[in-house]
């Protein structure tokens, strides 16, 4: 099992744990980016502050453990993201977006918890038009088995499907863990990875730690243990073909698709989104 370690960085106002991409692997399935943030508590006044910013060729998934967060995006999408649920906004050929703490818990101080990922994009679908869904946690499949609860977030896993609109094979769980409690985890998907979110897991005997992702090898069913209780996601699925690189907040399948996003971004040709003015330069180092 390859282990990826975290690295830490700074996002509007609150630091995050990147696993991917990683110097050893650029994706798992069609997973290409990982951040977890927080847990997090911010003093009454202050919030999370992720300002208008654009993407192609991907799709981002956010999921919170705690507290929640107002999504915005260029078209004219505003949805309150709360504990349980999924937002799964595909990007395509060009989209803008915010996500920022509610008036509300900004005024009264609050925790935040959670993951966001980014699915590359098919490279016949990277063009395809923005989108964006919610899914309530209601909407969610649930599987339960002795000590151990799982909700499929995105794509299929165990016989499940979620209605999540995915565009290439995969899955996306949460996983939660009694003390002593283990899961036999099969190869449905060719790539998988495990991300002990909180408590340590033995994956096939080796050990895990929190706060890092596994690259599971393929083609075995794994047994994963929590000997004293753990929260992990389970992520994964068909490798994509051809090349998919990553710049900034853009993936495409070529330098020349990534050239014109950041052209297009200077220039302020991407649409904007509603009701806010901000604007993020491009990085210096390309």
């Amino acid at each position: 099992m390859l282990m990826l370690k975290p690295h830490t960085r700074d996002l509007g106002g609150f630091t995050v744990q990147r696993l991917l991409p990683s110097a050893s692997a650029k994706l798992i399935g069609p997973f290409i980016f990982f951040d977890h943030f927080g847990p997090v508590a911010f003093a009454p006044g202050r919030g999370a502050d992720v300002r208008p910013h654009p993407h192609i060729g991907l799709a981002t998934v956010t999921y919170l453990f705690e507290g929640d967060m107002i999504h915005r995006d260029s078209l004219g999408t505003v949805q309150r993201i709360e504990p349980g649920a999924v937002n799964w906004m595909t990007a395509g050929s060009g989209i803008v977006h915010s996500e920022r703490t509610a008036p509300e818990a900004r005024a009264r101080g609050h925790r935040m918890h959670g993951i966001q990922t980014w699915v590359a994009l098919p490279e016949h679908q990277e063009r395809t038009e923005p989108s964006f869904s919610h899914q309530p946690k209601a909407a969610l499949p649930e599987i339960a088995l002795p000590g151990v609860t799982m909700r499929l977030l995105a794509g299929t896993a165990l016989g499940k499907r979620a209605p999540t609109p995915v565009l290439s094979p995969m899955h996306y769980l949460t996983l939660d863990m009694q003390p002593g409690a283990a899961l036999e985890w099969p190869p449905e998907h060719e790539e998988r990875g495990v991300y002990a979110v909180a408590g340590d897991l033995r994956i096939g005997g080796e050990a895990l730690a929190e706060r890092h992702l596994g690259v599971l090898p393929t083609g075995a069913t794994l047994r994963i243990e929590a000997p004293a209780g753990a929260r992990a996601m389970l992520l994964g699925g068909t490798p994509l073909p051809g090349e998919h690189l990553i710049w900034w907040n853009f993936v495409a399948s070529s330098r020349a698709l990534i050239d014109a996003a950041s052209r297009r971004w200077q220039e302020q040709g991407f649409p904007p989104v509603p009701d806010e003015t901000e604007f993020i330069p491009l990085p210096e180092q390309r």
